[in-house]
């Protein structure tokens, strides 16, 4: 069973239902790995979801990176990839929280526009992305980015969204 525990703070606009958008998008992230069995599962897997704004998102990659700027999504896992399994089976509560996801408001804004896509499909990726990284999953070696970018396209085209990363000829 899956539950995201969203705080959307101001500037993210309160007229969009960023729940069912957050746990849409973990969903379909998860099932396209390996760990797909966790929403089945019949402990409590968690992942904590906050829409802040950039300078809080600059603070936090300050702080945990070393990277002096705001960056779009930052993640947290909280329990290592290979032992995801046995944690959840182990869990004395019945609940596993997986990690933080945490979106930048302007960067996340101003990437979607230079996408010419709307903020929540934009956010949705982000969420996406940040999943596969609670997950286990990385960019920093070209194959891993493209297994990740490949499960990315899956979850976001089951979503009927478009492939982020086609390069678009304007």
């Amino acid at each position: 069973m899956l539950e995201i525990a969203l705080l959307a703070e101001p500037p993210w606009p309160e007229t969009v239902d960023w729940d069912a958008l957050a746990e849409r998008a973990a969903r379909a992230a998860i099932t396209r790995t390996p760990h797909g069995d966790l929403l089945a599962s019949d402990a409590a897997i968690e992942i904590s979801v906050r829409l802040t704004s950039d300078e809080e998102v600059h603070t936090l990659n300050r702080q945990y990176r070393g990277k002096d700027k705001p960056t779009n999504v930052l993640s947290f896992p909280m329990v290592q990839p290979d032992l995801i399994e046995t944690v959840t089976q182990n869990s004395d509560d019945g609940e596993v929280l997986l990690g933080d996801i945490v979106l930048a408001h302007g960067v996340c804004v101003a990437e979607a526009a230079e996408r010419a896509i709307s903020v929540e499909a934009h956010a949705t990726h982000l969420l996406v992305h940040g999943t596969l990284h609670l997950l286990g999953y990385d960019h920093l070696e070209d194959v891993e980015a493209e297994a990740m970018e490949a499960i990315e396209r899956d979850a976001l085209g089951s979503l009927g969204l478009d492939d982020p990363y086609l390069i678009r000829e304007d």
